[in-house]
């Protein structure tokens, strides 16, 4: 494998990866915000 399959091999894999991550956190922040609803205040 040369440098620049190398690179471009651990390019994808990098980006793939953070790109998982940020979905799964995206989704994690959803079921929170589905399971602790935000209350708002009553105003008088």
């Amino acid at each position: 494998m040369d440098n620049w399959t190398f690179g471009f091999t651990l390019m994808v894999v990098g980006m793939g990866g953070t790109m998982a991550a940020l979905s799964l956190f995206a989704i994690l922040m959803d079921l929170i915000k589905r399971v602790f609803p935000v209350k708002e205040e009553q105003k008088e």
